[in-house]
């Protein structure tokens, strides 16, 4: 009973960090698509000048609660207050994660669907870490050692950026945990609309990428999508974007997009 209680109490400010993560971004889509559909408290929030991104409190947050964090030491009351001001905080920073990468308001466009990726996944993980999953578990009967880890690191890192540039948000993302997809996706084709193939590819290696794009989104994209859209919110529609379904006239004629 006694380790139970040692146990709760070191993972208090944990949970504490996970339920607030959790519930601002539930409440931050809320307000966000009560917003956008012109209802709500605060669906005159935006009328034009400067419009202060939930982002910016989401930064002084969780720098205040990290300042906390380390000025405590793990004492309480001063564990918890600052473990939920860090949750909330990363939350608001995380809900905007496609616009700080893209350096544009894309919060309602399919590429704005990234932030809601890296929240599933910070909430996957902080759960494990929760659940009392650790991955740095000295107990295994393998050890790399620090050379194998600085060897591999920067190839794992140089993989994810390259995944970023190629427009694999997702793929980036995973990769990060799980390596592997990180290295499949920086060999792989770039997406159609990415950096890496508006700069690199030929027209022809680009229509090529084009249509590995709509044929990999057609078979594996629309769950994916739907899911999205069910928590983030229907995006704006591209319809340049190879996501979405090629539209066909009488004839069965493909529609320019």
């Amino acid at each position: 009973m006694e380790l139970l209680d040692d146990l709760t109490h070191q993972r208090l400010p944990l949970f504490l960090l996970f339920a607030s993560f959790v519930v601002t971004f539930i409440v931050t889509r809320v307000i966000t698509r009560l917003i956008r559909a012109g209802k709500g408290p605060f669906r005159n929030n935006v009328s034009g000048g400067i419009h202060v991104h939930h982002m910016v409190p989401g930064l002084a947050l969780t720098i205040v609660g990290a300042f906390i964090s380390v000025g405590v030491n793990g004492v309480e009351p001063g564990a918890a207050i600052s473990a939920v001001m860090i949750g909330i905080g990363a939350s608001l920073v995380l809900d905007e994660f496609a616009l700080i990468l893209r350096l544009q308001d894309v919060y309602w466009s399919r590429e704005g669907q990234l932030s809601v990726q890296v929240v599933a996944l910070t909430v996957a993980a902080l759960g494990m870490v929760l659940l009392g999953f650790n991955p740095f578990n000295a107990e295994t009967d393998v050890e790399f050692g620090p050379i194998v880890f600085a060897v591999t690191a920067p190839v794992n890192i140089a993989a994810a950026i390259v995944c970023v540039i190629k427009g694999k948000y997702s793929t980036a993302v995973v990769g990060v945990f799980i390596p592997i997809f990180a290295w499949t996706g920086a060999i792989r084709l770039a997406r159609p609309k990415s950096p890496w193939a508006r700069r690199r590819y030929s027209p022809e290696k680009l229509e090529k990428a084009t249509a590995r794009a709509r044929r990999f989104d057609k078979r594996w994209g629309r769950r994916g999508l739907t899911i999205g859209d069910w928590i983030a919110g229907k995006p704006t529609e591209d319809p340049a974007d190879p996501a979405l379904p090629e539209k066909r006239d009488g004839t069965g004629e493909a529609l320019p997009r």
